[in-house]
This record gives structure tokens, sequence and C-alpha cells, in this order.
């Protein structure tokens, strides 16, 4: 029965709206300051751009190209966000992250309610910390991708679940608004990233009515009716869409993208199995350790009905995940919220003095080996401000020494807390480092590393140079990430060095082209003998894919008048 768990009560709506503030403000930092991220994000922004400018909110388009991968619902929000805000003509990248922000905060507000409804008010708001301060939320929010609005979504999902849950154990009928707000919830992420919502939000309760072999959970949610109410959502869209494009997004969308990522690795980002179990360590960190150290206590009350619950929301979407052969760190973002309330109910229902530790020996080692790795990731965290600085910049950071100077002392401290058992100490220490350590990196050390933003450098060069203003052709040989289109405003063409040539040969005026020192003497060579002027060069790395870039701005020499016999005659009289 749930009311065994619930031997304290539930966080009241202040502490979930001081909770939310909390993450809101810890999201902040570093989101106008830091250059948008190669090189999903600023495909978002481009095409969101491009959305606003034609005033075409159906065809998404990046350039002349359709962007064909999921539905227009990531882009109406980041157009909302820009056009509410007056930011398109300065392509300001933090008004594209507004959505992220506001939904992983209430992201971490309703893993705190759904926790707190399961396991009590500690447990609670041990669970939407726990999910606040994980790396890669902090590094989702501040990102304008699909999946901090998706795991919004999801969310919701499960909130509807898990009233209908706490009503089937109390034996009261389930109100039909918590039925709408499930079926809301899934046409959303439909409109949001397509049949990935499914996942989660129909893998639970079928995966939870075929352990009980009973359906009770899943008639609550009406889906004799419930399905029209997100169809309803998605269909007028996916017609409008349909004709525009000749049913080719969904050729591309479903057939391309989405069954192509099962088959095989997209993108270079092809893995085995265990993949994500591998990255976790790092991508939840610091709550990585303590699911691993609750572990056992899960496996012991696995017959208890929010236990079931929970496993039946992280399995599925995770064992789906781990064997489709495209991987990123974030796909399985949608058990994080789970993994967090499982592990903070087992944490806040355990002593002072965690007792519930593996039992056989090797589980011990296993469990031991992880902690040392774990501490290393927290040390690798600390140190990686002045580290970075030091590297990529070849300065010492007064800042980024003090940050470092302050949360190493926080991580050995929770180690040896984590030593003595005293897990919930060592829990409320890593999450303290964790906060501290990603407003300092986020303020002091990543808006700091210019080697690695050469797209802003090379817009800024770009920008101060333009012969016709906004009539230049801006032409780009050596580097072609998305963050240059945006912050050009999407006037710069992706063309080889003959391309360019000819674009400089046609227009000598008002052409500008982008080239790297290693395809220099090849470009000289395709204009042909004409004088090309450098206007100033950007070095630097493409954290993208690991190249050192030197790239110079060129533009062609005025043309000098050729001399006709009629000339010279009028200078020799």
């Amino acid at each position: 029965m749930l009311t065994h768990w619930l031997n304290g009560q539930r966080l009241s709506g202040r502490a979930l709206a001081l909770l939310g503030l909390f993450a809101f403000l810890l999201f902040l930092p570093g989101r106008a300051s830091i250059p948008p991220f190669d090189r999903d994000e600023p495909r978002y922004m481009e095409a969101t751009a491009q959305m606003l400018e034609s005033g075409n909110f159906v065809d998404v388009r990046f350039q002349d190209k359709p962007r064909y991968l999921q539905p227009a619902g990531i882009y109406w929000l980041e157009a909302a966000a820009v056009a509410a805000t007056g930011t398109l003509k300065e392509r300001a990248v933090w008004a594209y992250r507004i959505p992220s922000l506001l939904a992983m905060s209430a992201s971490v507000v309703l893993t705190a309610w759904i926790g707190s409804a399961l396991f009590g008010a500690t447990a609670g708001l041990m669970a939407g910390v726990m999910l606040m301060v994980s790396v890669l939320v902090t590094a989702e929010s501040r990102m304008g991708t699909i999946d901090s609005t998706l795991l919004l979504t999801v969310l919701l999902a499960q909130v509807a679940l898990v009233r209908a849950l706490l009503d089937r154990e109390n034996g009261r009928p389930t109100p039909w608004q918590a039925a709408v707000l499930f079926w809301v919830a899934i046409g959303c992420g439909l409109m949001l990233k397509g049949p990935v919502i499914l996942i989660p939000s129909l893998g639970t309760p079928l995966a939870l009515a075929l352990v009980e072999r009973n359906l009770s959970l899943w008639r609550r949610l009406r889906p004799a009716w419930g399905w029209c109410i997100a169809l309803a959502l998605m269909l007028p869209w996916c017609i409008a869409i349909g004709v525009v494009s000749h049913g080719a997004f969904f050729t591309n969308a479903v057939g391309t993208n989405f069954l192509g990522k099962v088959a095989s690795g997209q993108q270079a980002h092809g893995l085995p199995p265990g993949y994500h179990v591998l990255v976790f360590l790092l991508a939840f960190w610091p709550g990585s350790f303590f699911v691993a150290a609750a572990v056992p206590a899960i496996w012991q009350n696995r017959r208890a009905q929010t236990v079931k619950y929970l496993l039946c929301w992280i399995i599925p979407h995770w064992v789906v995940f781990e064997l489709i052969a495209t991987k990123l760190p974030h796909y399985v973002l949608p058990t994080y919220p789970a993994i967090a309330v499982l592990s903070a109910g087992m944490l806040a229902r355990g002593a002072a003095q965690w007792q519930a530790w593996p039992k056989a020996l090797w589980a011990r080692g296993l469990l031991c080996f992880y902690g040392v790795a774990w501490a290393l990731v927290g040390v690798a965290l600390a140190a990686a401000g002045p580290v970075l600085l030091w590297q990529l910049e070849h300065v010492v950071s007064l800042p980024a020494l003090v940050l470092a100077g302050g949360c190493l002392p926080l991580v050995g401290l929770a180690a040896v807390q984590i030593y003595r058992a005293e897990l919930r100490r060592a829990f409320v220490t890593s999450a303290t480092c964790a906060a501290l350590l990603y407003v300092g990196l986020f303020t002091v050390v990543v808006p700091r590393l210019q080697s690695i933003w050469l797209a802003p450098r090379l817009a800024g060069l770009v920008q101060t140079h333009l012969p016709c203003g906004a009539q230049t052709q801006v032409a780009s040989v050596s580097f072609s990430e998305p963050s240059l289109v945006f912050l050009l405003g999407g006037k710069v063409h992706l063309v080889g060095v003959e391309q360019a040539a000819s674009m400089m040969l046609a227009n000598r005026t008002c052409t500008l082209a982008l080239v790297d020192e290693k395809k220099r003497a090849a470009f000289m060579a395709a204009l042909g003998g004409a004088q090309a002027l450098s206007y100033g060069m950007v070095s630097g790395l493409n954290y993208s894919n690991g190249h050192h870039l030197a790239i110079s701005l060129y533009g062609l020499a005025p043309q000098e008048p050729t001399e006709t016999p009629q000339t010279i005659k009028a200078l020799a009289r």
C-alpha cells in the first residue's frame, strides 16, 4: 500500500514555489553570456528566427533547406519567447533559451511534488534537488533545444498517473481532469519530439499493468476517448505539413530520423548497449553515487507499489534507448526524475547512518569502486575551471582558482561522510558543491574560453568589414557550424573553395570569404590571380570536431580601370 511510505507530510505549495525559484536562479547564470552551443542549439535558433521573419509557422527551415526532423512545437515556443522579448533583430541567444529555463525549473518542482506524494516531504525535497543539481540537467536547462520542454511534458503525464495511482490506493474515483492532463501532456510531447513521448508516458502504465496483471490504473486514464485529445493537438499541424511538404516530412522525420536511429548510429553516435549506464556516473553527478547506494534497498522493496510504479517508468525507457544504436546522454533524461524520486525515497526512509549496504562482498567492492570514481569525477569538475583556462587560454584566473578552492574541500567532505555512512549529509554537501560549481563555471569560466568560441569572433570580424552593408555576401569555406549561420543572421553561404572564389569574382565589391590557412593556397589559386586582401584572422579550436583553425577574412581589391586608346590621347593633351 502507498500509505506504508507516507510517514511525513507533503511539501506545501510555498515550499514547491521556493524550490522552483531556487532552480530558476541556479539555471539563470550564463544564459546571455554563453554563445550558441554547436551543433543542435543554433539550428533551432536559426530555424526559429527564419520562422518569425517569414511568417511561415508550418514549414520549418534552416536557410534554404527544410528541417524535417521533428514537429514544430519547440520552434513555436522559442518564437513566442523571441517575439515577447522583441529580440529578433539582435539575435540575442538568451531569448531562445527561455522555454528551456522555464520548463526545467517547472520539472524540478514536479519531481519534488511526485516524490512528496509518494514518499513524503523530505524525499520530495531531496528528489527535486537531486534532479536540479545533476550535470545533464544543468547543461540542458541552458540550451535552446527540445529536451527540457519534452521532460516537462513527460512529468505532466506522470503527475496525472500518480494522481490516478493515489486515487486507486485510496479507493476513490479519479477525476476526468487528471485524464485530460495526461492526454494533453502526450499531445504536447508529440508536437515537440514525435513518438518519443509515448515511451515513458504509455510505457509506464502499460508496464505496470503487465507486472500487476491489472488494467485498473490504465482505465482510470480514460483511453477510450483520451487519445482523441492528443490527436486533436497534433493533427492540424500534421495535415498542414503533409500538404506543404508533399509527405516528405513524414518520410524524413519518421523513416530517416526516428527509425534510422534505431538501426544505425547517426552522426557518429553509434555505441553499444551499456553506454547510458557508464555515462550516468557523470551525467547524474552528484546524485549518481546515492542512486547506486540505494539499489539494494530498492531491490528489497521492489514489491512496494511506489517502487513498482517508478521502476515501470525507468526500465522500459532505459532499455529501449540502450538497444537503439544511436546514443546521446540526453536520450534517457525522461527517466532522471523517477530515478531521483526512487533514490531519495530510500534515503529519506533510511537512518542517519546508512544501513542498506550490499551484503555480498563483490557488490560492496563494486560500490566502493563506484564511490572512488564518483569522487574523482567531483575533483575533475571542481578543478575544471582553472585547468581549462590555463590549457585553452594560457591564463591563470584568480576567480577560477577561488572556485576550485571552495569546491574541492566540499568534494572531500562528502567523500568522508560517505565513508562514515552519513549519506544524507553527504548528499547535502555534494549538492551544495554542485550548485556553487555550476554558478562559478557559467559565470567565471565558460564565457572566458574565447579560443573555443570561434563563431562569435568570426561574426564580429565580418560585421566590422561589410563593404555593402546588409547586401554583402559572405562565404565560409572552413567553418560551417550552425552557430555562425545564426550569428550572421542566416546570411552566410557554406561552400567550398571553388564556389567561394566564383562568388568573389562574380561580385568583387560586395563579397567576403572566410578561409582557413590550410585552404589558403587552394583559394588563391581558384581566384586566378585576382588580388585578395586580408581583413584579419581568428584562430582557435572548433570543439565540434576538435580541429584547430586559423581563419582569415578575405575580400578582393578594387579592380583598376583599363586604359583605353581614347584615355591615353586625352591624357597626352
